[in-house]
């Protein structure tokens, strides 16, 4: 991979998904394209990117996929959860004492883990009769859309969740060392293909959204871009959850930051 490869590769990813590459992204880049050349017995980066490039429809996505990282775990980031089972599911429950209709949006969705440990959180709280509870659950990458979807996790995925939580929303794979997610869980949550940098086909307004480990990916223009995109569909006193190593410019006056990466739109 030459230095002019990596800055096509580089360019193409920003210009797509926002992503930045830095120099320091380069033998992860390396690694992770080298499985696409293998499949295709290409034997430079210089031939695979012209294929990439008259061959967008079929390879596109999988190029995406092969740079996105997906790290993830359930209930990662504890106190988010706590936040969303006490502080912001009474206020749920005060918006929509009258419509019961209640939104939240899981961006950066990865393999799952993040919009089911939402839904163990929430349907307790706020499903009650006549109450419609949906989650949206997006992600850039369609394979981990795909396993997420799917619903099943291994051993190692579910060590250290409480057994009552297990026993209550997944079902044990009797054949093999995995769990599946009960149908009761699932229907509360639809997985859709999205890129944050497209236009966005859902209309909100969401009482609350996650986009965590997601805009460290970013620049600070598409960054605070994102935010401002976020508050328009959040309704008024709404909650924006970010990962632990992210941060809201104090220029975004739309949110009020509470402390622990949890920010709430103003008004």
């Amino acid at each position: 991979m030459t230095d002019q490869d990596f800055l096509r590769i580089r360019d193409q990813v920003y210009a797509t998904a926002g992503i930045v590459l830095g120099d320091h992204k380069r033998e992860m880049v390396y690694s992770r394209l080298a499985r696409r050349l293998r499949l295709y017995k290409h034997t430079d980066f210089a031939t695979y990117l012209n294929y990439l490039e008259q061959n967008k429809e079929q390879e596109y996505s999988h190029f995406i996929n092969a740079i996105t990282t997906n790290l993830t775990s359930f209930f990662r980031e504890k106190h988010h959860f706590e936040f969303l089972q006490t502080t912001a599911a009474a206020d749920i429950r005060k918006w929509h004492a009258l419509d019961k209709r209640v939104r939240i949006w899981s961006a950066g969705c990865s393999t799952g883990e993040e919009p089911y440990s939402i839904a163990m959180t929430a349907i307790p709280e706020l499903v009650k009769p006549g109450w419609d509870v949906k989650i949206l659950a997006t992600d850039l990458d369609s394979n981990v859309l795909a396993k997420a979807a799917s619903g099943v996790y291994s051993d190692s995925n579910v060590e250290g969740m409480d057994d009552t939580l297990k026993r209550t929303w997944f079902v044990r794979n009797a054949t093999s060392t995995s769990y599946k997610v009960k149908d009761s869980l699932q229907k509360h949550i639809s997985f859709k293909r999205l890129n944050l940098l497209e236009p966005w086909p859902m209309k909100g307004p969401f009482d609350i959204i996650f986009c965590r480990n997601v805009v460290i990916y970013f620049d600070q223009p598409t960054k605070d871009a994102l935010f401002q995109r976020y508050a328009e569909l959040l309704r008024p006193g709404g909650y924006l959850f970010l990962g632990h190593s992210e941060s809201m410019q104090r220029g975004i006056q739309e949110f009020e930051p509470l402390g622990h990466t949890i920010y709430r739109r103003r008004g």
